[in-house]
């Protein structure tokens, strides 16, 4: 693929939310292995410390920033509560998610970075 920090990469899957009952709780939605493929070469460019990568998420028209997680040799997607909550997700419902990678500072990624 040979992508770099200075490539734009966006991307929308469906998948599966579940629940990870860890002494901090949490939902998430698994990236499909070929997005994490991806996510992988753009990680030494984009990760700000243990593999996780920083995006922006738009979930039935509500947006926020957030962090992939790596885990298992794939990228995980934690879904805000009050997203969540609002929206009426639960465990096992499908949804459809918009990702955008964003560098250290919080801005997407640019093919046209400023001078």
């Amino acid at each position: 693929m040979g992508r770099s920090a200075r490539d734009s990469f966006a991307f929308a899957f469906s998948g599966r939310v579940w629940y990870w009952r860890g002494p901090s709780p949490y939902y998430f939605v698994r990236v499909p292995p070929a997005q994490s493929d991806d996510l992988a070469e753009l990680a030494a460019d984009v990760s700000y410390g243990w593999g996780m990568i920083p995006v922006e998420v738009t979930l039935d028209g509500h947006t926020w920033e957030t962090s992939l997680w790596p885990k298992d040799g794939g990228y995980l997607v934690p879904i805000r509560a009050r997203i969540r909550r609002g929206l009426g997700i639960d465990t096992d419902d499908v949804v459809t998610l918009q990702l955008t990678v964003a560098t250290r500072d919080g801005r997407p990624v640019s093919p046209n970075p400023p001078d």
